[in-house]
């Protein structure tokens, strides 16, 4: 017979030991929990290091921005770059391929730009025009139409200017691929002149102050209209007036009057010697059609680009005026330049019809781009059919 104090004593020593082997179970839990926990930590932590091992190879391993970062407006392209070694802009300022000092020389850079397309016909006009507008402080750019560079090395100021080359394009081509807002902007205004005008009674500082303080975004210099061809009535030179913005025309069709309010009675300059601020030129440069490179019709858009109402920021100087010779240039050439006669080999009619179908093309692509752009507002819209009734 068991007695009460035996069962007693096995009873405490079950419990007991119960209660140890939960300890031990507790225990057992705690470390493998532990353990998975570490381990997932570790294993992140290793792919996190993993990951980055190219970036810190590069030097390039993200760092925390602060939050101004975020909004910060970067050009694009420079986002790998810092902040202050990115550099927007270009000009055609030439630079010395030694001794720096001789750049120190020059102290005002030049503010504004002359670019011609040229050929060799036109030599000596096309001197008298550079000599001007080089001795008034501006660059000027030569694109070369008809392949001929070295021969005009022998001018004074040939190592001076800027020489671009491309036969049988146009200075529209030209401007399209070699004035593009960045690599111009340093300068306030972009003359885009041709070859055939006279430059005798033109002074282009004083019609840099002119355009300034009339606020002329887009202009051209009058046409003498004694010597000059003539092919809008709104060029011709004014003899009493300093600036004019409009044409009065009260006979005939296409009547011009006080009220008229769109091209060519007013806010509207000829392709031949127009002159483009800054600003203006940003948004002409977009509407040059890279395929199209007469520029027929672009004139009677320009007024989008007035930076304001073209009324009144687009107009033409009488008091700085030019001669217009009407010379041909594109599409006439001279042929076996050995031969005693050279024949003479005359493609103005085909270039003219050229000019009447990109004119078209370029007609039908605005009003293309008119009709597909919901976001667009036209702010000559009345105007405009007011013009075309």
């Amino acid at each position: 017979m068991t007695s009460p104090l035996s069962i007693s004593v096995s009873a405490f020593s079950d419990t007991k030991n119960r209660l140890y082997l939960y300890k031990i179970l507790i225990g057992v839990s705690l470390i493998c929990f532990t353990y998975f926990i570490g381990s997932a930590l570790i294993a992140k932590d290793y792919r996190e290091k993993i990951s980055r091992w190219p970036m810190e190879m590069m030097g390039t391993a993200h760092q925390p921005k602060p939050n101004f970062c975020k909004n910060q407006c970067r050009p694009r392209g420079s986002e790998a770059l810092p902040e202050g070694i990115v550099v927007q802009t270009s000009n055609f300022e030439m630079r010395p391929l030694w001794d720096s000092d001789l750049a120190k020389e020059k102290l005002k850079p030049s503010l504004n730009l002359l670019a011609m397309a040229v050929g060799m016909k036109q030599k000596e006009i096309v001197d008298k025009m550079v000599e001007k507008f080089l001795s008034n402080g501006f660059v000027v750019m030569l694109f070369h139409y008809d392949g001929n560079v070295d021969e005009w090395s022998a001018l004074e100021w040939n190592d001076r200017v800027i020489h671009v080359s491309a036969k049988n394009q146009t200075k529209w081509w030209f401007a399209k691929r070699f004035l593009h807002p960045d690599v111009v902007a340093d300068y306030d205004y972009i003359f885009l002149w041709d070859e055939d005008l006279g430059v005798e009674n033109f002074s282009p500082q004083r019609y840099i102050s002119i355009i300034k303080s009339e606020g002329l975004e887009i202009s051209q210099p009058a046409l003498d209209p004694i010597k000059s061809v003539v092919h809008q009535p709104i060029t011709a030179r004014q003899k009493y007036a300093r600036v004019h913005r409009r044409y009065y025309k009260s006979k005939g069709s296409g009547r011009c009057d006080e009220n008229s309010r769109a091209p060519p009675c007013t806010g509207w300059v000829e392709m031949m010697a127009p002159a483009f601020s800054k600003a203006a030129w940003q948004c002409v440069w977009y509407m040059i059609q890279n395929d199209l490179i007469h520029a027929w019709g672009l004139d009677r858009q320009l007024g989008y680009c007035a930076q304001g109402d073209r009324v009144k920021n687009v107009g033409v100087v009488d008091s700085e005026y030019i001669v217009h010779l009407g010379l041909p240039t594109l599409g006439v050439m001279d042929g076996n330049k050995e031969s005693p006669e050279p024949l003479r080999v005359d493609n103005r009619s085909a270039v003219r019809r050229q000019s009447f179908i990109e004119m078209q093309i370029f007609s039908q692509r605005w009003n293309d781009a008119v009709k597909n752009d919901k976001c667009w507002i036209d702010l000559y819209k009345q105007t405009n059919q007011q013009s075309n009734a």
